[in-house]
This record gives C-alpha cells, sequence and structure tokens, in this order.
C-alpha cells in the first residue's frame, strides 16, 4: 500500500508553478487546493494537467458548498445540490487523483439531509475521480454521535477524516475507543492531518509538549484508519497536513501575530507521518 502525503495550499496564495515548486521542495507527493484556489482558478486546465504530470505530483480537489467554509444559512439543499453538480463537472478537466467535499449544512432537519444526501452520492457515483465527503463543523457530518445513522443510510459513502472538528464540536479529544471512530475507520479514505483539541481545530504546534496527549491522540486514531485500509487492499491512502490559518492558527495579542509558521509546521508534519504511520505500512500493491 503506497502513501502519499499532501501539500495543503490553504494559506498560500501563489500561482500554480509556485505551488508546485514549494511542494517539491517540502517533499510533498502532491497537491490538495479548493477548486476555486488561485492556483487552480488561475490556471488552464490542461496546462495544469500537465504540470502535475510532468512533476510526477497528484492533485487532489476540494470542494465546498455553501457559499464559503461556514455555510450560508440562507442557502437550500437544492442550492447546496446544484453548486456540488457544478463544482464536480468543473474538476473533470483536472483529472484529480481524488476529489474531498465539504458539503450540506447541520442546521437542516434530517428530512432535507435526506434529500440532499441521496442525491449528492449519485452524483459522486459519476464524478470523474473518487469522492470523499469531510467530517467538517458546522455541516451535515459535524456530529460524530450521529454518524452511524449516516453510514447505515449509505452504504457507499466515504469518508475524508478530520478529527480535530469532532473535537470541538464534542470538547474532547477523539480517540480510537470511541463509537464514532470504530464506526468511521472502514469508510476513511482521505486524512487531513491535523491536530485540534479539545477547545478548539488546531494547536499551536503538533510537536510542542504541552500537546503531546492531543498528538497521541490523533495519531492513534489515523493509526487505526490506515490499519483497516490495508486490511481492505487499499493500494493508496492520502494524507494532508493542513494546519491553517483563518482563526485556526493562534496568534499574538495586539499584535496579531502568528505563534508559529504555517509552512514550517506542514512540513515537520508531513516528515513526522512518513517516519510514524505510512514508514510501517508493509510493502504491497
Amino acid at each position: 500500500m503506497r502513501a502519499l502525503i499532501l501539500h495543503s495550499l490553504w494559506g498560500f496564495q501563489g500561482d500554480l508553478p509556485a505551488a508546485i515548486q514549494q511542494a517539491r521542495q517540502g517533499g510533498f507527493d502532491g497537491v490538495e487546493a479548493n477548486l476555486v484556489h488561485p492556483a487552480l482558478a488561475g490556471t488552464d486546465p490542461e496546462l495544469a494537467v500537465d504540470e502535475f504530470g510532468r512533476t510526477e505530483l497528484a492533485l487532489i480537489v476540494e470542494l465546498v458548498t455553501g457559499n464559503g467554509y461556514v455555510p450560508d444559512l440562507a442557502m437550500t439543499a437544492a442550492e447546496h445540490l446544484q453548486q456540488l453538480a457544478s463544482q464536480l463537472e468543473r474538476c473533470r478537466a483536472l483529472k484529480p487523483l481524488r476529489i474531498t467535499v465539504i458539503c450540506g449544512s447541520d442546521s437542516w432537519s434530517w428530512a432535507e439531509q435526506q434529500w440532499f444526501w441521496d442525491r449528492a452520492l449519485e452524483l459522486a457515483a459519476t464524478a470523474p475521480a473518487p469522492v470523499s465527503f469531510e467530517t467538517h463543523r458546522s455541516r451535515s457530518l459535524a456530529d460524530p454521535w450521529r454518524i452511524q445513522a449516516w453510514l447505515n443510510r449509505y452504504p457507499t459513502l466515504r469518508l475524508t477524516a478530520d478529527l480535530s472538528h469532532w473535537c470541538v464540536a464534542c470538547e474532547r479529544l477523539m480517540t480510537p475507543d470511541l463509537e464514532p471512530i470504530l464506526a468511521i475507520a472502514d469508510r476513511v479514505d482521505h486524512i487531513h492531518a491535523r491536530v485540534g483539541h479539545a477547545q478548539g481545530p488546531q494547536v499551536s504546534h503538533p510537536f510542542a509538549p504541552e500537546h503531546a496527549e492531543a498528538l497521541a491522540a490523533h495519531r492513534a486514531c489515523w493509526e487505526l484508519f490506515l490499519k483497516r485500509a490495508r486490511a481492505r487492499g487499499k493500494e493508496c491512502v492520502t494524507l494532508t497536513p493542513e494546519f491553517g490559518p483563518d482563526g485556526y492558527l493562534p496568534t499574538l495579542p495586539f499584535t496579531n501575530q502568528p505563534v508559529a509558521d504555517l509552512l514550517e509546521i506542514n512540513t515537520a508534519m508531513a516528515s513526522w507521518l512518513r517516519r510514524n504511520l505510512t514508514a510501517a505500512a508493509p510493502p504491497g500493491p
């Protein structure tokens, strides 16, 4: 089983050549970027495909419905669905390795959720690449204690696990003994390797000693997901260190200066993942 570690472009505002150069310098296997990121939106799709092929880097495209990462409460399920359909179609020309989606709203009734997801998974089944849906707060999959109902109703639902969101939603660290983690273990196809804590989605630095417990909890869950992936014969797993800005990275009072460097954190996390998780993966297909 191969393990690919992707470079997140969250917080990076350069063009595609600069993004690829930064990814290669950091030893990443590819790039993960929002469909509307300047590096993708500002590049002809054919040129982007050629550039990724030339540099032998993978591309994972992130889609977001609801007009932003926090969904517009005025938007209906039908409008979310229309946005998802349009974005999935736009992905086709980019030929991504994988598509990860943040969609839906935690404000919807169960009837609205079912209407949307019945149709969203039909769209996913015809997408130009495998699709997984993120466990993101403010979205349909925000509540881990209700995730079993989603898995029961939707046997084809595949997940991008970002456990930091569930830490905030539940005000506790996620650990492999918890029912929601055990429930999703066989559905996780992509991991956002960010370390959260009980009061926030991102620690100041994952390798600071004061965050050792949080790192250990996330590591144990990620190891479970990788173990299950190997057991079901998955040929390739993908992980993206996704520490980011926008209120995630703590800042100093009065100056608003970040307490750490995002590129350094994500690059260090990539190296840590290779040493501690993916290096343990046995050789195979």
